[in-house]
């Protein structure tokens, strides 16, 4: 897909949603810091740390599932945060809808907070 802005903090926010969908979690995780926190709203405290946990999950949790794919519904850049509606198919029986906000610092993502409707 296309960048929507020239703001460079979409560059690893796109190029993660990619590898997301084509199931490679080496170039998927390579799109964050070595350090990255990842929130779930409305938890405060990181749901996971590290570039290796989130290889580990995303393996054994979202990569092994063959329908698994993020569709982008829309998506706002502000300075170095990146908002992503997405529509997520092949987790559960229906799609669901989901929200990402991306901190992107030198070039990767250093924070991610999710938000789920339920």
């Amino acid at each position: 897909m296309p960048l929507t802005t020239n703001n460079p903090a979409e560059v690893p926010v796109q190029e993660q949603l990619d590898a997301y969908n084509a199931h490679d979690v080496a170039r998927f995780v390579a799109c964050y810091t070595e350090d990255v926190q990842v929130f779930r709203l409305p938890g405060t405290e990181p749901a996971m740390v590290g570039r290796a946990a989130m290889a580990v999950h995303y393996s054994k949790h979202r990569f092994n599932i063959p329908t698994l794919h993020a569709e982008l519904v829309n998506r706002m850049v502000m300075g170095n945060k990146v908002i992503d509606h997405e529509r997520i198919h092949g987790v559960r029986e229906a799609p669901y809808e989901a929200a990402a906000i991306y901190e992107v610092r030198g070039g990767l993502i250093a924070t991610v907070w999710f938000l789920n409707p339920e």
